[in-house]
C-alpha cells in the first residue's frame, strides 16, 4: 500500500510540476500576516482530527498522547490524499497505528468507525449549507444540486455500510462473497468495535463536532488566502468554494484531486465575484499549505510506520505482538 501511495502521489506531481514553479513566487507576493494566519489555521486541523480519536480512546479508558495522534494525521492524510478512495484510503493505516500504541483492536476499529461517520455528518451538514448559500447568492445551477445530492447519497452510503458491517458480525455471506478472503479479515475486523461506543450519540456528536472544526479551519485557510492575495471578500465565498470543490474530489478518480479541485474552486470563486487571477493564486495558495507542504512528512512518517510493522511482522512476515 506505501508503494501504491507513493507512485500516486509522485505520478501527480511530475504530472503537474509546472504548479510548483508558480508556487515558489506566490509566498513572497502575498501578505505575510494573512499567510501566517492559514498556517496556524491549518496547524489546528491535525489538532482535531487527533481530538476526535483521543475523545473516543479516552471514553473507552485507553488514552494517547496528542502529539503521537497527530503524527497518524499527518500519514493518514498523505494516504487520503494520494489514494482515490473518497477519502478512505487511510483508515487502515489509522488501526495499523493504533494498534502499535497498544490500543485494542476493539477501541481502535471504534475509533475509525466513529471518526468515519462523524466525518461524513459533518460534510454532508456543510454540503447542505453550502447549496442554500449558493442559492441565497442566485448562484445555484441544477449541476451543483446534483452534484451535492450524489455526494450525499455517498456520505449516507460509506458509514452506513461501515454499520451494517458491524450488526451483520459473523452471519454467512453469499457463496462468491465468501470466496474473497479480504472480505473474511475485513468483517472480522468491523465486528470487534464495542456496541457501547458506536452507539453513544453524545461521543458521536463530539467527535463530529471535532471534524466539522476541520472544514471549518480548511474554509478559514481559503479566506486567508484570499485576503493574502489581495481580495476583500466575506467567509462565506471561501466556504463554498471550498465545500464545492471538496466534493468534486471526493467524487472523482484523480489523486490528490490535481487539477479538479484547483479548476473548481477557482470557478466557484470566480462565480461568486472574485477575479480569476486571484481566485486561482488563493487555491494555489491554499493548496500549498493543505497538500504540498504536509506531502513530505507525510510520506516519510508513512515510511516509518510501514518500517516498524515490517519489524514487528518478524522474518516470518506474521505479527509477532498480536
Amino acid at each position: 500500500m506505501f508503494g501504491a501511495t507513493v507512485v500516486a502521489a509522485l505520478t501527480g506531481a511530475v504530472l503537474h510540476f509546472g504548479e510548483f514553479r508558480g508556487f515558489a513566487e506566490m509566498p513572497s507576493q502575498a501578505q505575510p500576516a494573512w499567510l501566517a494566519g492559514a498556517l496556524l489555521l491549518q496547524l489546528s486541523t491535525y489538532a482535531s482530527v487527533a481530538a476526535g480519536w483521543n475523545i473516543v480512546l479516552t471514553r473507552a479508558h485507553s488514552p494517547r498522547s496528542l502529539l503521537r495522534l497527530v503524527r497518524i494525521a499527518v500519514t493518514k492524510l498523505f494516504a487520503d490524499q494520494a489514494l482515490p478512495t473518497a477519502g478512505m484510503g487511510g483508515n487502515v493505516l489509522l488501526v495499523d497505528q493504533l494498534l502499535a500504541l497498544n490500543v485494542e483492536r476493539g477501541t481502535a476499529v471504534a475509533a475509525l468507525l466513529l471518526s468515519m461517520i462523524g466525518y461524513y455528518a459533518a460534510y454532508a451538514c456543510f454540503a447542505v449549507v453550502m447549496l442554500v448559500l449558493l442559492w441565497l447568492h442566485n448562484r445555484a445551477t441544477p449541476l451543483m444540486a446534483g452534484v451535492v445530492t450524489t455526494f450525499l447519497f455517498v456520505a449516507f452510503a460509506i458509514p452506513s455500510l461501515a454499520l451494517w458491517l458491524r450488526h451483520r458480525g459473523s452471519r454467512p455471506l453469499p457463496k462468491r462473497i465468501e470466496r474473497l478472503g479480504f472480505v473474511h479479515t475485513l468483517l472480522d475486523t468491523v465486528k470487534r468495535a464495542p456496541a457501547a461506543l458506536l452507539s453513544d450519540r453524545r461521543l458521536l456528536m463530539e467527535v463530529a463536532g471535532c471534524n466539522a472544526l476541520i472544514f471549518l479551519a480548511d474554509a478559514g485557510t481559503l479566506y486567508a488566502c484570499l485576503h493574502a492575495a489581495g481580495v476583500d471578500t466575506s467567509f462565506g465565498t471561501a466556504f463554498i468554494a471550498l465545500i464545492m470543490a471538496s466534493i468534486v474530489v471526493t467524487l472523482g478518480p484523480l489523486p490528490m484531486g490535481l487539477g479538479s479541485f484547483e479548476a473548481t474552486s477557482t470557478a466557484t470563486l470566480h462565480l461568486l465575484g472574485v477575479p480569476v487571477k486571484q481566485a486561482f493564486t488563493a487555491t494555489m495558495l491554499l493548496r500549498l499549505l493543505t497538500l504540498w507542504l504536509p506531502l513530505l512528512p507525510g510520506m516519510v512518517l508513512m515510511r516509518s510506520a510501514a518500517k516498524a510493522r515490517a519489524h514487528q511482522a518478524g522474518p516470518s512476515g506474521a505479527r509477532t505482538d498480536r
